[in-house]
């Protein structure tokens, strides 16, 4: 059976630099009626299983490691057996939610993500894209076999993603967009950590 992508959004808080607040964040499923693969972990556990269903996931994957993407992942983790993968510039990120080797309670992802790299599932593959700008380790996902791209906090409806906070940069976040992004197909359809899809050449419009 083909691969597909399911789609819901869980609402919840996004802190960081002393700042809190509310966010609703998309969760985007791929895979077929026997196994997925989970794009970020926001929120709430039991609204990811729902989507998920009776199918195995074979691995969740992090976008970024602000805390509205990457909370509830061990709690995931514990729930399905998969690993958790992350991109290791998103280290001091990740450690502001989860802490670190040094810490009693602190949880680490389990593997790694590097630029290029592919993840398989369901016949179809999601390739790596290292995109720094937002958070150092933030990648997306190409989807070429589904025309469509997953962005996290990279490009959103409307143009690049905040970097008005620690660890990220304007002119990065550009860089990787044009470099990355708008490299793929202008036809590919992007699906975006928060709020509604778009396409990358809607998106090259609006940077411009």
């Amino acid at each position: 059976m083909a691969a597909r992508v399911d789609h819901g959004v869980v609402a919840g808080t996004f802190s960081l630099d002393g700042e809190t607040h509310e966010v609703d964040n998309n969760v985007w499923v791929v895979g077929d009626d026997s196994e997925v693969v989970v794009i970020d972990a926001p929120h709430d556990v039991d609204a990811i299983l729902q989507i998920v269903g009776d199918r195995t996931v074979r691995a969740i994957v992090c976008t970024h490691a602000h805390d509205d993407h990457v909370r509830v992942a061990p709690a995931l983790r514990e729930r399905t057996g998969a690993p958790i993968l992350l991109h290791p510039d998103d280290r001091p990120v990740w450690e502001l939610t989860h802490g670190g080797p040094d810490d009693a309670d602190g949880e680490l992802w389990d593997v790694d993500l590097a630029d290029g790299q592919t993840i398989e599932v369901a016949g179809t593959s999601l390739q790596v894209l290292h995109t720094p700008g937002h958070a150092p380790g933030a990648v997306c996902l190409y989807a070429p076999e589904l025309g469509a791209v997953f962005t996290g906090d990279t490009l959103f409806n409307g143009g690049p993603g905040a970097t008005g906070r620690s660890f990220s940069d304007r002119p990065t976040i550009e860089a990787s967009i044009r470099a990355r992004l708008f490299e793929l197909p202008d036809a590919t359809v992007v699906h975006t950590g928060h709020g509604d899809d778009t396409t990358i050449a809607a998106e090259k419009a609006n940077l411009a």
